[in-house]
């Protein structure tokens, strides 16, 4: 007999094998945290509507905004205090079974990068990885420099012999990750190396940190990874794309702050669709806080546009200092007051903007961007001079009908890279 299972449900399955396959112990863990968040933040907006219900119709609320007194508070904090130990007790029990479990998994070959999870994870803590971190969940992610998906390991790379003097670091943007450099066959660091002799280095971070967080933290490593270089470093150069270049900025304003020896050693950086002046999305979603905030009836809601990352916060305007964010709320709407900051002092600084426009159309319809950062914010151009970002125009390159994404394949792009890198450096 025929079998009448449809084609699609055993593909489905395949994929559901191929996910559950890539999971680890402290995954389950991690999502159980979530899971109870999730169901204390809603429980707290349920509380707020019924809140602003009963102020509306004169009756009083509890002694603090959004939350209800009497009985009906009592249900609430009941609630409240069930999901606490629920979460306790689980929390409790995985952690326990999590050496079981990992001995389960020790058969999976090492080798292969799970990239299908690492893309949800940097999913994930791109839109609230300061959350994963400040609850020290198991799914937050933390800074480590890393070769083929693994980190890396100075040592081997040194006695394998595979160690040039010509060392690139590629640094990704949010909700990304180290893998995600390789687009459509395509890995810009895999092609310098082959060009020009490069041994490329691929930070991995949490995208959902503030962006002078993950700066001062980058500063440390690359001061770390120079100091043990297995060979004399003859040129460090720096490669990075959308949010990454806001991390590298901070990453040399910190650096040469702590008197770290590697800015002295950075001889390029190149950036890659930078929104050096903000992206308009965030802009938008800021705005989503102002309407859901204008009555009381969907106030309480406002704390769903508030899930957003510091890091996608930070995308506003483009910060990259402590001090543009730090004493200020960051979802209340406000001018753009960060403190001016210029490129590297001493280093060639080149940039990569994108515009979906074709060349020959309107310079109005050009200024649109790649999707998602605008053609002057990438190419650092600014109202207020003091805000310009100076890259000489032998510097700059727009690449037209062209996505956010697609610089990280695009063989002009590519093109570009080799022809300014493979330039002897000024002297």
């Amino acid at each position: 007999m025929a079998s009448t299972t449809p084609p699609s449900s055993g593909k489905t399955a395949r994929v559901a094998k191929a996910a559950l396959g890539q999971l680890r112990a402290t995954d389950l863990r991690g999502a159980a945290r979530l899971a109870t968040q999730a169901t204390a933040g809603v429980a707290r907006i349920a509380e707020g509507v019924h809140q602003s219900v009963l102020s509306t119709m004169g009756l009083p609320g509890g002694a603090e905004p959004g939350r209800t007194r009497g009985l009906t508070g009592m249900v609430y904090q009941g609630i409240h205090g069930v999901t606490r130990l629920v979460d306790a007790g689980l929390q409790a029990a995985l952690l326990r079974l999590e050496p079981f479990l990992d001995r389960g998994m020790a058969g999976r070959d090492a080798a292969t990068p799970p990239a299908e999870r690492e893309a949800v994870l940097s999913a994930l803590n791109g839109v609230m990885g300061d959350r994963l971190a400040q609850d020290a969940n198991p799914l937050a992610i933390t800074m480590e420099l890393r070769q083929q998906g693994r980190p890396l390991d100075v040592a081997a790379l040194g006695a394998s012999g595979a160690a040039t003097g010509k060392v690139l670091l590629l640094v990704h943007g949010l909700c990304m990750n180290d893998l995600q450099w390789q687009r459509e066959g395509h890995d810009h660091g895999t092609h310098l190396a082959q060009a020009l002799g490069y041994t490329p280095v691929y930070v991995r971070y949490n995208t959902g940190q503030h962006t002078s967080v993950n700066g001062r933290a980058l500063a440390g490593h690359i001061e770390a990874l120079l100091a043990a270089w297995p060979v004399p470093v003859q040129e460090f150069t720096v490669l990075v794309h959308s949010m990454g270049g806001l991390v590298v900025r901070g990453a040399c304003h910190y650096g040469a702050e702590a008197g770290h020896q590697w800015p002295a050693q950075l001889r390029r950086v190149v950036f890659l669709g930078t929104p050096h002046h903000g992206a308009p999305l965030e802009r938008a979603g800021n705005w989503v806080d102002v309407l859901l905030g204008s009555t009381p009836y969907s106030r309480p809601f406002a704390r769903l546009g508030q899930l957003r990352s510091a890091g996608i916060t930070d995308l506003r305007y483009g910060h990259v200092l402590d001090a543009d964010w730090q004493g200020r709320d960051r979802f209340r709407r406000s001018p753009d007051r960060r403190t001016p900051l210029p490129l590297p002092a001493g280093v060639e600084c080149f940039t990569v903007a994108a515009t979906l426009s074709a060349r020959n159309k309107p310079v109005a319809e050009c200024l649109v961007g790649d999707g998602l950062v605008p053609l002057h914010s990438a190419l650092g151009v600014h109202d207020d001079p003091a805000r310009c970002l100076d890259f000489p125009r032998a510097r700059r390159h727009v690449a037209y009908r062209l996505g956010h994404l697609a610089l990280l394949s695009d063989a002009g792009v590519a093109r570009q890279l080799v022809q300014w890198l493979g330039r002897p450096l000024a002297g």
